[in-house]
């Protein structure tokens, strides 16, 4: 067992905690690591309404029966478009399946079949349903904790 006590400081900015405990660290005189942040994005699909749609990191179906996200329009196909997602770049994309009125982003027809990323503020059109992609940042920080002896 070492013979020394350590103390956490500015566990939360409101908070200031000062604990002194014994710790099995012989060796360690001091130990101070740096805080770290780390943030989560959450996007959403926003129709004329306001009503939002919050797109998971997996793929969805888009379209008027058994999708993910369903679409009450005589101009979107029963399996109308896929959104996707992708880990490695963290992003969406969307791709029509074919579908008779198309899928348009910022007014700009997709081909058939092939992906598109999707952008902040991007404006996403299933036949005639206009959609808007908007995102929401939680930001969660831990902060530094210092081990003394």
């Amino acid at each position: 067992m070492g013979d020394g006590a350590w103390s956490m400081r500015r566990v939360h900015p409101m908070t200031q905690l000062s604990v002194a405990n014994r710790v099995g660290m012989h060796d360690a005189k001091r130990l101070l690591r740096r805080p770290l942040k780390m943030s989560v994005t959450s996007w959403f699909l926003v129709s004329g309404s306001a009503t939002r749609h919050r797109l998971p990191r997996e793929m969805i179906f888009v379209g008027r029966e058994d999708c993910e996200l369903m679409l009450q329009s005589r101009s979107v196909d029963k399996q109308h478009a896929v959104i996707n997602y992708d880990p490695a770049s963290d992003e969406h994309l969307v791709k029509d399946l074919g579908s008779l009125n198309g899928t348009f982003v910022n007014d700009l027809r997709i081909p058939d079949q092939t992906y598109v990323t999707l952008k902040l503020s991007d404006v996403i059109r299933f036949g005639y349903d206009i959609l808007i992609i908007h995102t929401h940042r939680y930001a969660f920080c831990f902060y530094a904790f210092q081990f003394r002896t």
